[in-house]
């Protein structure tokens, strides 16, 4: 299933956005335009719909209604989500789900409503009279309660199953080297060569076999990847690479470059379960030549999987003319928030791309790169 159309009012810097989605979104915007709080919406969803996971923790963690609702949104007191979900293959919307989220004189955060559609259905519409009767029930979503959940349970599997990825490589490295509580589903990728060693172990050597396949490629002289455990039982990756000597010379992953490390842990992600993938700028620490090839990488490996929801600065990425307008929504700041457009639906943009010119040309450097960019190489 996917995400095929989003709702936003009072999130973060979207003071309102209605757009639909495609089976892989390219966030395209400037810097500080909103990208990461776009792909915020589908964590915050997550951290509701996670075992353990509530709407009170959810907004807790981000530092309450005040940190989360639009500093454009003019008074008016709530934030909004609503996803529509729908079959990959046809498109066919299957749920929609609302969120509406204000807070008491107290500070404290409450639901305003929360909505849930069948198709053409509605099927659940709060507040009903039992949250009337009992306000301390807007504390809480249905979403979360497994026994209030039962009629669309689907969708709080659907929230549960999101994945989000930003390795950074110092953390794969040096795991033990940072103390203090993981943070959950590790987005960061300090626990990631432990979830490698517990995949089931057919799962777990198909994939690295297939990782190794794209390893041969991308990496010179890497010629066997492999995973072991040492003498206390923590796992590591392990490569041969060619080398002066007849066997070649074996490294583990503490010897790997940032993009070998960025690259696995890639890969790795998309070739995991189904389910929607969020990645926070995947092109980092990697060579140029991967970097191209990213999107039809993304599209060849995920085409069976599910969706995937990436955010880009790259003009190497968005060169390739396989990424459609349809794919990509345009982040621009303005006085009354960010304003997210599908590139395909703004009539200079569509004459360009049909007129044979990629993403990166017809969006990326004409709308995204600051007009005074030059005038950064003149200061003292």
């Amino acid at each position: 299933m996917i995400v095929n159309h989003i709702t936003l009012k009072n999130w973060r810097n979207f003071q309102s956005a209605d757009v639909n989605m495609s089976n892989r979104v390219f966030l395209v915007g400037p810097t500080a335009s909103g990208k990461s709080n776009f792909l915020d919406v589908f964590r915050f969803l997550w951290d509701i719909a996670k075992p353990g996971g509530s709407l009170q923790k959810a907004i807790s963690d981000r530092g309450g209604i005040p940190k989360i609702r639009s500093l454009t949104s003019r008074g008016s007191p709530s934030v909004e989500i609503e996803v529509s979900i729908a079959e990959t293959d046809t498109n066919e919307t299957l749920w929609r789900y609302a969120i509406g989220i204000t807070q008491n004189d107290y500070g404290n955060p409450y639901l305003a409503h929360e909505l849930v559609w069948k198709k053409h259905k509605q099927i659940l519409n709060r507040p009903d009279d039992n949250d009337i009767k009992d306000k301390l029930r807007m504390t809480q979503t249905h979403l979360e309660q497994v026994g209030l959940n039962q009629p669309f349970r689907e969708i709080s599997e659907f929230f549960n199953s999101i994945r989000y990825l930003h390795l950074i490589p110092q953390l794969i490295r040096y795991p033990a080297a940072f103390s203090g509580p993981g943070i959950p589903d590790d987005p960061y990728g300090q626990n990631f060569l432990e979830r490698v060693s517990k995949t089931p172990k057919e799962t777990r050597k198909l994939r690295l076999k297939k990782i190794e396949e794209a390893l041969h490629i991308a990496v010179p002289q890497l010629k066997h990847l492999t995973e072991t455990t040492d003498e206390s039982g923590t796992p590591h990756l392990e490569a041969i690479y060619e080398h002066w000597k007849q066997k070649g010379a074996m490294q583990r992953e503490d010897q790997f470059s940032d993009g070998t490390l960025r690259l696995i842990g890639l890969l790795w992600a998309l070739l995991d379960e189904d389910s929607l993938l969020l990645l926070e700028e995947p092109e980092l620490s990697l060579n140029i030549g991967i970097i191209n090839k990213l999107p039809a990488l993304i599209h060849r490996l995920r085409r069976q999987k599910g969706q995937v929801i990436l955010s880009t600065h790259s003009a190497d990425l968005l060169l390739d003319k396989g990424i459609g307008g349809e794919e990509v929504l345009l982040l621009s700041p303005g006085h009354d928030g960010t304003v997210v457009r599908v590139a395909s639906t703004i009539r200079e943009i569509r004459a360009l791309l049909e007129g044979g010119l990629s993403i990166a040309d017809a969006v990326l450097l004409p709308e995204i790169v600051p007009q005074d960019i030059h005038e950064l190489g003149l200061l003292k």
